[in-house]
């Protein structure tokens, strides 16, 4: 028995959305369309504003990456890449302070793709740029589907050589730090969870982004008290505000959903504020034990992930 396929066809994307300024932005800035785009990326994008004035310009959209809170400025463009909108993505980033640029476009020139590749080879690992090429396809009569194509990105393992290459060797403690968590985020990968882990860094912990700003997962790994844990961050300029809010309407039911052990760590004079879980008895540099630990953390980091993140959007 044959089974019937259908053909995929492209679709103009002037024939879904007529212009750039009044139709695309404002359908890629929706939330559930923003989403698409970090996917790809495997980021999480936090709309601020459509249309972010800078000087006598407008950036198309300002976001925040919700992992590290930094700026992400998206410059749309209909048509071939031009001269016009390499500038404007600069003078975005510089006059925002945005770690990330994302420049998206129908398609890119050869001489425009070569330049965001230039840009990510001489800035450092911190300073990201894509070129995302848009394209709409459907199958017979459904509805158009969007696909974002990556023509341009940062080449995050050849940034890492550079900077390691020029900076003080880690210590000890450093480089087994950075083990434990790349450790993590490889059995994180291999587990059907709802969250993603940023990359191993140094230091002890990692950042789990919960999907909005100001808010934000971290594991923990304690080698000198010899302990483990998870806490969600609250931070922010109301992070007092919202932390007292979300304290006055969880903590008995996170304690009795979650852990009786939750503790919810109101720092006095701090701008961040704490919910914490530690497993004592841990300690993180013990290799019979990683294995162990990893699975743990990742168990609770689902729980934390998934009572957690309606409940700080909607905080």
């Amino acid at each position: 028995m044959t089974q019937t396929l259908g053909r995929l066809e492209k679709v103009d994307i002037k024939s879904v959305w007529k212009t750039e300024f009044n139709h695309f932005t404002p359908w890629l800035a929706r939330e559930e369309n923003i989403n698409l785009l970090a996917e790809e990326l495997k980021t999480d994008l936090e709309v601020i504003e459509m249309e972010k004035p800078v000087g006598p310009f407008r950036a198309d959209i300002l976001c925040k990456d919700t992992g590290t809170d930094n700026y992400v400025i998206i410059e749309n463009q209909f048509g071939k890449t031009d001269h016009t909108h390499l500038g404007q993505i600069m003078t975005y980033a510089s006059g925002l302070d945005a770690f990330t640029v994302i420049w998206i476009a129908e398609s890119f020139t050869e001489e425009h793709r070569a330049a965001l590749d230039w840009m990510n080879n001489i800035t450092d690992e911190n300073i990201e740029f894509f070129g995302i090429e848009i394209e709409l396809f459907k199958i017979g009569d459904s509805y158009a589907a969007p696909k974002f194509n990556l023509v341009s990105k940062p080449n995050s393992w050849s940034k890492s050589i550079k900077k390691s290459s020029s900076s003080i060797q880690l210590t000890e403690t450093k480089q087994l730090q950075q083990e434990y968590w790349q450790g993590l985020k490889d059995y994180v990968d291999t587990q059907k969870v709802s969250f993603r882990l940023q990359k191993a860094l140094p230091q002890h912990w990692t950042n789990i982004s919960i999907g909005k700003s100001d808010y934000k997962l971290c594991a923990l790994a304690n080698s000198r008290d010899r302990w483990i844990g998870i806490q969600l961050v609250v931070s922010g300029n109301n992070s007092l505000e919202n932390f007292r809010r979300l304290r006055e309407n969880y903590q008995p039911d996170s304690e009795n959903k979650l852990s009786e052990k939750i503790e919810w760590v109101e720092k006095e004079g701090g701008k961040e504020h704490h919910v914490n879980l530690i497993f004592d008895n841990n300690n993180p540099l013990d290799k019979n034990l990683m294995k162990e630990q990893h699975q743990l953390l990742t168990e609770w980091i689902e729980k934390f992930y998934r009572y957690f993140k309606d409940k700080v959007k909607n905080n």
